[in-house]
């Protein structure tokens, strides 16, 4: 090791400490200290550049520091930031116009973080079924998938299947029913008269990029519309562009009766999340009855509004579906030589590691000296979700240094 090396090393490990020393241990980040970032590009504290293949769990969706983003944000905050749901302000309105809009629905419920959208669309459900659908006080049912990841509050954890997630954080909240994913007979199966939704994930991220059967939506369509329950898309990762399609439910032509939506919406600058349903659905919510300091504030709404505007030309769809093709050509060829499957959509990809060449941490780790960032997850998967304003050529680098990672 070079004094230069030895110094940048030492540079490194202070900021970590000083992270590591302060702040709660709920993450166990990788060894990589990120001070810039443009495009699909981070820079860290010592200047060596990183392809960015994680795009902070797909809220980076349109890259680190898009021009038009950034404007949008940059004139909001010269003007005003927040008001409070206290008082009207006059981006709101636009920013939920157009979202509804491009989901085809009527009304727009903002909220900040993803899990706070998976609440709200708990508390809606719930709504709905005493309210419209008649169920008894108290009983409301909803139907959730195994391996699902929709948050870490304590009533989301409650139906978790991960023990790192639940242990240690009951009692849990009462009301919902897991079943299988993929498998839209135990579905139906396990509605009763007291249910009120189906919530689940169209493609379910954190569990490894895991892509149930063709058709599965639209059994899970069908049995919501004949058993008279909601069926909620938690598109909060997959959604916005992510698989080559606005939403994962347009993959089969599915219209949910509540969009769950958030990281991407932010545009990578600020939270936004929201959920997206028809008046006869989301109507069901009254004043003093759910809200947020800073849900729909006028920075959030005029960052909000630009990515909608930007969704609507369809360039960020078209490039993540056929880079995304790109990519699982590339990544296929890799099966055999340290990687035992591959699961891809549009731009989004998990990578099932062979154990004989390392853990998926381990891998992440090693691909860090060669100037790539991916995030391992279930202990042999790494995830990949670069920015859809990723090159070709950069997505052709970034699998041969896993090429060379592999061959160790």
């Amino acid at each position: 090791m070079t004094a230069t090396s030895a110094s940048i090393d030492a540079v490194m490990g202070q900021i970590i400490a000083a992270e590591e020393e302060h702040v709660a241990h709920n993450y166990h980040p990788l060894p990589v200290v990120i001070a810039r970032g443009e495009g699909a590009w981070v820079t860290d504290v010592e200047g060596k550049r990183y392809l960015d293949l994680l795009s902070a769990y797909s809220a980076l969706n349109f890259g680190h520091g898009h021009p038009a983003i950034l404007a949008a944000a940059q004139e909001q905050l010269g003007r005003l930031t927040l008001t409070s749901r206290a008082y009207h302000n006059d981006r709101l309105g636009p920013f939920a116009a157009a979202l509804a809009e491009l989901c085809g629905k009527d009304l727009v419920l903002p909220m900040n973080t993803g899990a706070e959208a998976v609440e709200t669309g708990i508390k809606v459900a719930r709504a709905w079924g005493y309210r419209v659908k008649g169920v008894a006080p108290d009983a409301a049912k909803i139907v959730v998938a195994h391996g699902n990841f929709h948050g870490r509050t304590t009533t989301i954890v409650g139906f978790s299947d991960d023990p790192q997630a639940r242990q240690d954080f009951g009692p849990f909240t009462p009301g919902f029913i897991s079943v299988p994913y993929g498998d839209a007979r135990v579905i139906d199966a396990a509605i009763t008269a007291d249910t009120v939704a189906v919530l689940i994930e169209p493609i379910q991220g954190e569990a490894g990029v895991v892509v149930p059967p063709e058709g599965y939506l639209q059994k899970v369509r069908e049995i919501c519309t004949r058993r008279g329950v909601l069926l909620i898309a938690d598109e909060i990762q997959s959604g916005l562009g992510r698989v080559g399609e606005t939403f994962a439910c347009d993959r089969e032509g599915v219209v949910p009766d509540v969009y769950l939506l958030g990281k991407a919406l932010g545009g990578g600058i600020l939270p936004v999340s929201a959920v997206v349903a028809d008046r006869d659905v989301l109507g069901v919510i009254r004043p003093g009855e759910h809200g947020s300091t800073f849900g729909g504030n006028p920075l959030a709404a005029a960052v909000g509004l630009r990515v909608v505007e930007m969704l609507k030309t369809g360039e960020f769809q078209s490039r993540a579906k056929l880079l995304g093709e790109h990519l699982e050509t590339k990544l296929q060829e890799l099966v055999g030589h340290g990687v035992t499957g591959v699961r891809i959509v549009g731009l989004w990809a998990g990578i099932d590691i062979d154990p004989a060449v390392g853990t998926g941490r381990e891998i992440a780790e090693r691909l860090i000296g060669r100037g790539v960032l991916v995030k391992d997850t279930h202990g042999q998967t790494i995830r990949i979700a670069p920015p859809l304003v990723v090159r070709a050529t950069e997505l052709d680098w970034a699998v041969e240094q896993l090429r060379v990672v592999l061959a160790g």
